[in-house]
């Protein structure tokens, strides 16, 4: 049965999976972000469900990431690219490019991080060693290298609290702990979706240096970067779902 691919919309995704109307559904955790919408590339229809709710509403770690993944399985995906915004930690990358992470450290807490909640089934140990479908990744990135987008395959996603961004000194501690990048929605959005059974990569969208490692003020780099990242995306998923 071939793949049925979703897309979860990240900051600076006005306009995708972000509108009032799409399909509403309830999940036994509860309603998702969103309305999940389906939009063409090409002669695909795929999934869209914006994480952050209409509007962007929802900081990262008020988002209901159970609900979220269920909806999109339930509607029948069964591979996630999420878009994730970082910041750029080491000089692997820079702002305005995007990356392909294949690791993760999670420092968020507080967040509900499992389907397995003692209440529904029984519990499953994932294999997590892994974070990211390597199948899925190696997609994205021949299809980086068919739009000609500068791409880092690669690297470690720190995922933080927020909704605040971090000090100079933690940045400083994620550098020591081996993160590349630093963001806020990859966990548990990561590990739900391998306990879920779906194929998850992410497409990091480095929109600054994080804090400490430029002297470019990070709001200010913001409004230069995102766009330049975002048509990088575009024409990566573009290339992605034209070779399917």
């Amino acid at each position: 049965m071939p793949d049925r691919y979703a897309i979860m919309v990240g900051s600076g995704w006005d306009g995708m999976g972000s509108e009032a109307s799409g399909a509403e559904i309830t999940t036994r955790f509860g309603v998702p972000s969103a309305p999940v919408h389906r939009q063409q590339f090409g002669d695909h229809e795929v999934l869209t469900l914006a994480r952050h709710g209409q509007g962007h509403v929802l900081p990262p770690h008020r988002i209901n990431y159970r609900a979220n993944i269920l909806a999109l399985k339930e509607l029948g995906a069964s591979a996630v690219i999420a878009l994730n915004t970082v910041g750029v930690i080491t000089a692997v990358a820079a702002p305005g490019e995007i990356a392909l992470p294949d690791q993760l450290i999670d420092y968020t807490w507080g967040r509900e991080q499992t389907l397995f909640d003692g209440h529904r089934g029984d519990v499953q140990h994932i294999d997590f060693s892994e974070p990211f479908s390597p199948r899925l990744r190696a997609a994205l990135g021949e299809a980086a290298d068919r739009s000609g987008v500068s791409c880092h395959k690669g690297g470690v996603y720190a995922a933080t609290q927020g909704p605040r961004l971090e000090t100079a000194a933690e940045v400083e501690r994620l550098a020591r702990d081996g993160a590349d990048f630093v963001g806020m929605t990859v966990m548990p959005e990561a590990s739900l979706a391998r306990e879920a059974g779906l194929d998850y990569a992410c497409v990091a969208l480095i929109v600054n240096h994080a804090a400490g490692r430029s002297d470019e003020p990070i709001h200010e780099a913001l409004k230069v970067h995102t766009q330049g990242a975002r048509d990088a995306t575009q024409s990566v998923l573009e290339a992605f779902f034209g070779a399917l």
